[in-house]
């Protein structure tokens, strides 16, 4: 096959990457954004040049106004989108807030309308189905101890 067509073969997804909090009653900290009517998990987009870890890091700060340690990675979903094309996204463990880092938390008002913890079986009702799937398969990571690979927010279909 030749170069070019291999070229335009090539997926080019987007990444993006968020981090679940908790807070010392195991609820998970959830963000309202202003430009969309569910509520999402801390994180964004990677940028060019920018590792999926590193762009968590730099949405954490930008949207919650904090810089906590981001721990270890808990699931990666490759989840496309119909209008977005390939997109492989990014979960980390962002630990317990104490509840001083919790009240430390000033959302980016010209971003989010507000930031707070919820239970994890409220999930469903507040997040889009995938991102409802996601989070729950990073709970269990969380608590399993090893990251996950999921497609569209479930395990994928095993065998050929």
């Amino acid at each position: 096959m030749a170069e070019n067509e291999r070229e335009k073969r090539m997926s080019r997804p987007r990444m993006a990457a968020g981090t679940l909090f908790f807070d010392v009653q195991d609820r998970v900290l959830l963000v309202q954004p202003s430009y969309k009517p569910m509520w999402e998990i801390p994180g964004g987009y990677v940028e060019k040049g920018e590792s999926p870890l590193a762009a968590c890091r730099r949405e954490v700060e930008e949207e919650l106004g904090i810089t906590p340690p981001i721990g270890s990675l808990l699931v990666i979903d490759w989840a496309p989108s119909p209008t977005e094309g390939d997109k492989v996204l990014y979960v980390f463990d962002g630990g317990k807030l104490s509840p001083d880092a919790a009240a430390s938390i000033e959302p980016a008002p010209d971003e989010l309308l507000a930031a707070e913890f919820h239970r994890v079986e409220d999930i469903d009702q507040l997040l889009i189905p995938r991102l409802a799937r996601r989070v729950k398969r990073a709970v269990i990571a969380r608590a399993e101890g090893h990251p996950v690979y999921i497609e569209h927010g479930e395990p994928p279909a095993v065998g050929w």
